[in-house]
């Protein structure tokens, strides 16, 4: 591209580990770290756990 603007930005891992990334991207809020060894265990444990960030954070 002629702006310099990347083609693909994948989030994949970041989303995982923050179910409310547009979120914390938005207002520079910290993010959770996303623990690989739980990506694909077959379990729910890592995908449905992670936690929002507070609602007063800011």
């Amino acid at each position: 591209m002629q702006n310099g603007w990347a083609d693909l930005v994948g989030f994949g891992r970041p989303f995982i580990a923050n179910p409310d990334l547009p979120r914390r991207l938005r207002e520079g809020l910290p993010l959770n770290a996303p623990d690989g060894g739980r990506f694909f265990g077959g379990t729910a444990a890592g995908y449905t756990d992670y936690p929002f960030a507070a609602a007063d954070v800011a």
